[in-house]
């Protein structure tokens, strides 16, 4: 738990050595992989040298508040998190904040989308629509951005600090150099069977996987996990015969005693 699994090593006695990013081992006979969408990360804009000044003065998110008021602060996006941001800082530091959106249309809820026109008008705001931060330039941080408007001359403004909120999309991350068979941005599986991957021993279910007619649905990842799990027991058991005990079919054993 609080770790991310980083490194699968098959053994030569069949096993699996897991290795988590703390460096933590498991050693299993077997290995299902439930990762969901993988791991989430910002969407980054197409500068040349941005990651130059990430954590210099460009930041995906917002871990402490306190750090960007009263700051020369601008921001990029159209979302919720976006404008929630603007709309916070706005109010609460002295510096005006800039917004940029590369249209004059805003995914943000309607009510965020007034507030940040009302701060506009207050000065508040700085909205440039129709924009987009084309460059980064500094020393050792952030020192400033060029900012390319529609119909206007770029323009190079001084900064601290620049939030590209873009929002998050999935990664496989590390289930990406696991040596496992990938399709999609997905894990593929034998679905036909119990949704083993290239790798015997090594399981993949729920919206890692990915095989024909695949559907993301809880319910369809709850028989792939139940499919995985008998196959795992026939690992570790394979002497041992596996019987099902709790069905509507067979019913639970003395069931009727107990009514």
């Amino acid at each position: 738990m609080g770790e991310r699994a980083e490194n699968i090593e098959k053994q030569e006695d069949g096993s699996f050595i897991v290795t988590t990013n703390e460096g933590t081992q498991h050693q299993a006979p077997s290995v299902i992989i439930a990762g969901g969408l993988g791991s989430f990360e910002p969407r980054k804009p197409l500068v040349e040298n941005l990651p130059a000044f990430e954590k210099k003065g460009i930041e995906y998110m917002v871990r402490e508040p306190k750090l960007f008021l009263n700051k020369r602060l601008f921001i990029s996006g159209s979302g919720d998190s976006a404008l929630d941001w603007t709309i916070y800082f706005a109010e609460n530091s002295e510096l005006p904040v800039g917004l940029v959106h590369r249209s004059d249309m805003f995914r943000a809820h309607k009510d965020s989308v007034d507030r940040v026109c009302q701060l506009q008008e207050k000065g508040k705001i700085e909205l440039y629509t129709h924009a987009e931060i084309k460059k980064v330039s500094g020393g050792s941080q952030l020192e400033s951005i060029e900012l390319h408007q529609k119909e206007r001359e770029p323009k190079t403004i001084d900064v601290d600090y620049w939030l590209p909120l873009f929002g998050l999309s999935p990664k496989l991350g590390p289930i990406g150099n696991l040596r496992l068979e990938i399709e999609k941005n997905a894990i593929k599986v034998d679905h036909t069977l119990n949704y083993q991957t290239n790798t015997p021993g090594v399981f993949a279910v729920g919206d890692v996987n990915t095989y024909p007619g695949k559907l993301k649905l809880i319910l369809c990842e709850f028989n792939e996990t139940t499919l995985a799990v008998q196959s795992c027991y026939k690992i570790v058991n394979p002497d041992k015969k596996f019987t099902m005990k709790y069905t509507t079919v067979q019913g639970v054993k003395d069931f009727e005693k107990v009514v």
